[in-house]
């Protein structure tokens, strides 16, 4: 099974961030690195990437000042290890993503 790298930019998402790491995390999927790049976040989003970071080794914390989605996107991919590369948005539920993927080469 090929790596993925999933990159999962961060930026004042505390509310929410549990729940997008919580998805990716128990996806059927196993074979994943997971990438949080902090664009400079004032929130407590750092609190829980590293509480994640500590629960499962297939994530790594980046840190970086703010520059935007992409540029936060571009920081992950010099990381990224994985022979395909998959951008998670904070508010997506990844089973939703992993279903009509795996509906689609079905």
């Amino acid at each position: 099974m090929d790596l993925v790298s999933i990159i999962v930019p961060i930026y004042n998402t505390e509310k929410y961030l549990p729940k997008c790491l919580d998805s990716i995390i128990n996806q059927t999927y196993k074979n994943i690195e997971i990438l949080l790049v902090n664009d400079g976040s004032p929130d407590n989003s750092d609190k829980i990437m590293k509480e994640y970071e500590q629960n499962d080794n297939r994530i790594k914390c980046l840190y970086k000042k703010n520059g935007g989605l992409s540029d936060a996107r571009n920081y992950g991919l010099r990381f990224a290890t994985g022979k395909y590369v998959c951008f998670v948005e904070w508010w997506l539920d990844i089973r939703v993503l992993c279903g009509k993927v795996s509906r689609k080469n079905n």
